[in-house]
């Protein structure tokens, strides 16, 4: 018996169990694993025989077995070091069917990357690239020029005869922290206290600034902030004025707010500055599609903000990156901050990016999944779920195609919903909460929406070729 065991044991434990156990070599030496000891190796095999011996062990010293039900166990135990290996080996990251509405859902992964995104990575990942090498001049290059020439294009009609430049970091958050530590260290930053936001993952305005190095200057009220606020608060200290989106709250009512050409008359005024954080970020009309009342980043740079930051991930539709587009002297003084390079990003990033902007350049706006879902109607999606309805008949399960709402997410359009067809799916035998279970055990995990003892599976989030991975789920259930 190990040492311990014994002062553990219950009452109703049998110490002589412990001697039934077989040794680790002992099971090694079993013809039946020679194959997958072939397969995948002694130690890894060893590893999880010891983690099934252990869980034994434990079993015992508690009293879940007794001596039947150990001997039937260790019949088994062949099949268990499996299962643990397979488990072990299992990778933890892994696809999963979104049908909750929430285009951009952080949870999930956010914004899922173009096939040609895809592709291009494959690509690249799978040998070396010329990620910082001219191969026209033989020499070492910079990684900015596979994604320069495309943002010259999509952000050229909004320069207002300036020059603009883009830089690429892994986040919106460090995108932030890069443009205040390198414009704004030791000095002040204005912003309205109605934008002091906080958004998923307890990332705050008010720390990122803390950590830039620059000092916080909050004006204006909650509901309320005027252009004289910001005037009167600027001094010899102040170096930037900083808008910031609300990303994920709107505040209505008794409110005022200055204008973008507002802020930009002062900064100009002033001789300062003016930044924009959107956070999301698009590089299209997003009324396009159906979203009003959301900013994009050709708006903004059209308005005189003289930078812009964003995520890559969210409307974008792209990889997860932050991004600052801006004047190019404003922006070549960020990339010459050595904390540029802690924030950089590689090859795979560059790959995904650089794809996806080109389906911008094309106007192959289809190409970028997010967009795509966000143009689909109510009667497309009504059409498949209920093709998934009538092909389900069950008296398990009852299916309902009822009206609903899907939301954008990922910070982005807090107030805007797209209308859409909501399968509402209850159970017989099973209550919300189980059947939601259930769907998240099937393989892809299939993740759903739980609201007044229904299960809800909104098809705009859901892939069409994978409407039938949720039919055969939900056949699975009903059997």
């Amino acid at each position: 018996m190990v040492p311990g065991e014994l002062a553990k044991l219950k009452k109703n434990a049998n110490p002589e169990l412990f001697r039934e156990l077989p040794a680790v070599d002992e099971l090694m030496r079993n013809r039946a694993l020679s194959p997958l000891i072939e397969e995948q190796g002694m130690p890894a095999i060893a590893d999880a025989a010891r983690t099934v011996l252990a869980r034994l062990r434990g079993e015992i010293a508690s009293g879940l077995l007794d001596a039947n039900s150990l001997h039937i166990v260790l019949d088994g135990v062949n099949g268990a070091i499996e299962e643990q290996l397979r488990r072990e080996l299992a990778y933890s990251l892994q696809p999963v069917i979104n049908a909750t509405g929430v285009i951009l859902h952080t949870n999930l992964g956010r914004a899922p990357i173009a096939e040609t995104a895809f592709e291009h990575i494959r690509e690249i990942a799978a040998g070396y690239s010329n990620l910082e090498f001219g191969v026209e001049a033989g020499e070492r290059g910079k990684r900015d020029v596979h994604v320069a020439r495309l943002w010259r294009k999509l952000l050229s009609e909004s320069a207002n005869g300036a020059e603009i430049s883009t830089i690429v970091v892994n986040n919106n958050a460090a995108a932030v922290l890069l443009a205040l530590n390198t414009l704004a260290e030791g000095g002040e930053v204005i912003v309205s206290r109605g934008e002091l936001v906080e958004i998923g993952g307890s990332f705050r305005i008010p720390e990122v600034m803390a950590k830039s190095g620059a000092i916080l200057r909050e004006v204006g009220t909650t509901n309320r902030t005027r252009i004289a606020d910001y005037d009167n608060a600027i001094t010899e200290r102040t170096r930037l004025l900083l808008r910031v989106h609300r990303s994920n709250f709107e505040i209505s009512g008794f409110t005022e707010q200055p204008s973008i050409s507002e802020l930009r008359d002062l900064a100009q005024r002033r001789g300062l500055p003016l930044m924009e954080d959107l956070g999301s970020g698009a590089l299209v009309n997003l009324e396009n599609f159906g979203i009003r009342g959301e900013t994009n980043v050709l708006d903004s740079l059209r308005a005189g903000v003289d930078l812009v930051t964003y995520s890559g991930d969210k409307l974008l539709g792209g990889p997860q990156a932050g991004l600052i587009s801006g004047r190019a002297e404003l922006v070549a003084r960020m990339r010459s901050n050595s904390l540029f390079r802690a924030l950089r990003v590689g090859k795979f990033t560059y790959a995904a990016l650089e794809a996806t902007l080109l389906a911008y350049v094309k106007r192959d706006h289809d190409a970028i999944p997010a967009l795509k879902m966000m143009r689909l109607t109510k009667d497309d999606i009504g059409e498949r779920a209920e093709q998934i309805a009538k092909l389900l008949t069950s008296a398990k399960l009852k299916i309902e195609i009822i009206d609903g709402e899907s939301v954008i997410g990922g910070g982005a359009a807090p107030s805007s919903v797209l209308p859409t067809c909501l399968l509402a799916v209850t159970s017989q035998d099973l209550t919300a909460d189980e059947l939601a279970a259930r769907l998240r055990r099937c393989t892809p995990p299939i993740i759903a929406r739980v609201e007044e003892g229904r299960v809800l599976l909104d098809l705009r989030t859901v892939f069409p070729a994978q409407d039938q991975k949720i039919l055969a789920a939900l056949s699975v259930i009903a059997a």
